[in-house]
């Protein structure tokens, strides 16, 4: 039988967990605010975990506490917004040179075929966000170098705080899936450089999206 701290810790990690996952599919949303107490409802679980959950989450810069309102889930700032599609550029342009280095041909493929299926998903933003993050982990993977990724990680959580997915419309998911078709062709036959342009053209067009959707 396990320990009442083993019990706690595993309890701790579901829960963070499901705040994570929940967090990742946008049933919680940047600026909403995170009670305790109905959280640990929608979980069905008790306030301890959930209160360990949300330390881990505000050590990790995901959410803020905030005067007389508690937790609330981080929004990003333009600026900010503007500095992490700045990092993800350079990141990304070197996964999918190394990956045009290393890539085998059978993720080539993989890659093409969760493209597919981004393209056919016009009518469900929802999943064809779920399948373009699955798609640019794709490409890191198989860039075969581990600090690229462990560096890629890092910023995964200020992705979260990105709020709704751009993908919301048949044009937006047509351009993305087009400009995916680029660099996988680049990929395919080995382009370095292209792979990288391609990269490049991808994340400026998501980014000028993005700052559209926000407003000025």
């Amino acid at each position: 039988m396990p320990s009442r701290d083993e019990t706690d810790l595993s309890q701790g990690g579901l829960a963070f967990a499901k705040l994570m996952e929940a967090i990742e599919t946008g049933e919680f949303q940047p600026g909403d605010r995170l009670r305790e107490v109905e959280v640990a409802q929608r979980f069905n679980l008790s306030r301890t975990p959930i209160r360990e959950a949300l330390r881990r989450l505000e050590a990790e810069n995901i959410i803020e506490h905030r005067p007389r309102i508690g937790a609330v889930i981080r929004s990003l700032s333009r600026t900010e917004v503007v500095e992490l599609y700045e990092m993800r550029l350079v990141l990304e342009r070197t996964a999918a040179e190394m990956a045009a280095k290393h890539a085998a041909a059978a993720e080539v493929d993989a890659l093409a075929t969760l493209n597919e299926q981004i393209a056919r998903a016009v009518k469900n933003p929802a999943q064809a966000a779920a399948i373009n993050q699955q798609f640019h982990r794709s490409i890191y993977l198989a860039a075969r170098n581990r600090f690229l990724l462990e560096s890629a990680r890092g910023i995964n959580n200020a992705l979260l705080l990105l709020g709704p997915t751009t993908l919301a419309d048949a044009e937006r998911i047509t351009t993305v899936a087009r400009q995916h078709s680029q660099i996988i062709d680049a990929i395919s036959v080995g382009d370095i450089e292209g792979a990288g342009a391609a990269a490049e053209a991808h994340l400026e067009t998501s980014l000028r999206h993005r700052l559209s959707v926000m407003g000025a």
